[in-house]
């Protein structure tokens, strides 16, 4: 079976489908990947071929475009996706795509040029409707605070998806001699998403049963830490790891700063991860350590405590490794990890985006205490979600 899997965002997008990717050449599958050119070496050290697409999506999300702007990158990231992936995907019997919203339409609809068989995945149900929660917000289109029904709150995310995204859409389709589309969102949703979340992380709260729930795609990752971290971590008490992932933070300087003294503040020693906000160490002082590209997977259990911006990989990595979180959610679903991250009692949410080192030393002295409970969920984290998925598309293709 030939699979060509399809993103464009973050490493919280990618890195979910390379794990997929690897269990079904693993099973004999022939795999092929698209994603943002930011992310050719990484995929390329598995021994995978990837497709760059459009531009790099850390330039991207560090020039924070206007919301006026959103329809004519969607247009341009769209007619990316059917140049390229037309040729790409050819010959393929089934397309698995996800990311951007607009990206995943236009993987959807290269699919149905190409007259294969598609699957729609989301990382984070918040995509997903349901009566039980609202939509998130889209850029430049608030949710009115006086409407209070989810339905009609659903209502007007799908009209804002059509209005920021249906012109781009379709102006690629008629081009390609393919149907316009009427619901922008509903398209990307399809009959039978998939979700690739842990049901004890993300339980399923919505109306529609076809949802198939297959648990987290986890990037086994068994690359050794560096020696110097590693005697680092054996220098002294657990650390506690700071980094927000591909968030570029309010400011570099003044969040480095702040973190480092709210860790210190607890006698705590800091690795500190530089990310995409560019984070460095504010003195020379022994008890910090800084940080790249690094296994998360290793690193996290030995640390005391993980401070983040609740990306639902970095939130996957640190509730199984069973380490208390602080998680400072910066936009898009990050608040609602940080919720799920409270109400199972393995961290603390902190409240908003912008933190001083008297909030951050306040949150994270009470997630220190949330060891013993971190443990005991960690213990019930499912690690099998790749398998499900890769047996359900060996097996049954979207089906």
């Amino acid at each position: 079976m030939r699979v060509f899997l399809s993103t464009y965002g973050s490493r919280g997008d990618v890195e979910p489908m390379l794990a997929l990717a690897l269990e079904l050449r693993s099973q004999g599958a022939e795999v092929r990947m698209a994603a943002p050119p930011d992310f050719e070496e990484f995929v390329a050290g598995f021994g995978l071929s990837m497709v760059p697409i459009w531009r790099s999506a850390e330039g991207l999300t560090k020039s924070k475009p206007a919301p006026a702007t959103i329809p004519e990158r969607a247009a341009e990231i769209i007619a990316a996706e059917f140049e390229v992936l037309t040729e790409a995907a050819h010959g393929f019997d089934v397309v698995v795509a996800t990311g951007m919203l607009p990206a995943a339409a236009g993987a959807l609809s290269v699919a149905e040029l190409l007259k294969i068989d598609a699957v729609s995945v989301t990382f984070q149900q918040l995509t997903l409707p349901s009566s039980q929660r609202r939509p998130l917000a889209l850029p430049g289109r608030p949710l009115p605070a006086d409407v209070t029904d989810n339905q009609t709150l659903w209502d007007l995310d799908a009209e804002s998806n059509n209005v920021l995204f249906g012109e781009a859409l379709n102006s690629s389709r008629t081009k390609y001699g393919l149907p316009r589309v009427d619901d922008v969102r509903q398209y990307v949703v399809g009959a039978k998403p998939w979700l690739a979340t842990d049901p004890t992380l993300d339980p399923w709260q919505g109306d529609q049963h076809d949802v198939v729930q297959t648990g987290a795609w986890i990037l086994k990752d068994e690359r050794p830490l560096p020696k110097d971290l590693s005697t680092f971590l054996a220098a002294g008490e657990p650390p506690v790891f700071v980094g927000f992932g591909s968030m570029p933070m309010h400011s570099s300087t003044n969040a480095a700063e702040a973190a480092i003294e709210a860790v210190r503040a607890q006698g705590r020693r800091v690795i500190l991860k530089r990310g995409w906000a560019g984070l460095e160490l504010v003195d020379d002082q022994d008890d910090c350590f800084i940080v790249d590209e690094i296994n998360q997977q290793a690193l996290f259990p030995q640390t005391a405590a993980v401070v983040h911006h609740g990306g639902a990989g970095t939130t996957m990595t640190a509730t199984r490794a069973g380490t208390p979180q602080v998680v400072v959610p910066q936009l898009a679903d990050q608040p609602y990890w940080a919720g799920r991250v409270a109400d199972l009692g393995i961290g603390v949410a902190h409240d908003g985006p912008t933190f001083t080192t008297e909030s951050l030393t306040t949150a994270l002295k009470a997630a220190l205490h949330r060891e013993d409970q971190a443990q005991a969920i960690a213990a019930k984290i499912r690690t099998d979600g790749t398998a499900v998925a890769a047996e359900l598309l060996l097996r049954d293709g979207s089906r």
